[in-house]
């Protein structure tokens, strides 16, 4: 949600493709790919942002915080970034998501979202269930 400078944004996409790897990941058994090469991402973050208020969104904590952190200045990519993170989800049908403690009202949007889809259009997304690592 913030600028970054090409050049870096190429190298941190190398370094993190090269530390996926280094954890052990099996690009012959799992699927790597550079979301951004996906169009469908943003096509589904369109019309998903087309079902979800603004109201909604302003409350997230998330928002509220970085949005201060910014002299109050928050951009729009920040605000619907949990949209984005709910097509990101919704995308690939997925049914659980491995989340932090302080990504689970974003989930809950995405779940939201899911139910007010079907509703509206059909069953067609699975409602994701959080999977909450115990430390």
């Amino acid at each position: 949600t913030m600028p970054k400078e090409p050049a870096v944004l190429r190298q941190n996409i190398l370094d993190t493709t090269a530390a996926i790897l280094a954890c052990g990941i099996d690009p012959k058994k799992c699927f790597l790919f550079r979301q951004s090469l996906v169009p469908e991402h943003a096509e589904l973050a369109w019309i998903l942002g087309c079902l979800t208020n603004m109201p909604r969104l302003l409350r997230l904590p998330q928002w509220k915080m970085k949005r201060a952190s910014q002299n109050n200045e928050g951009t729009v990519g920040l605000l619907t970034y949990p949209v984005l993170q709910a097509a990101d989800i919704l995308l690939y049908k997925s049914t659980h998501v491995p989340v932090g403690e302080d990504q689970v009202l974003h989930l809950e949007l995405a779940q939201d979202i899911a139910r007010h889809f079907n509703k509206k259009y059909g069953e067609f997304f699975p409602v994701p269930k959080a999977i909450l690592s115990e430390l």
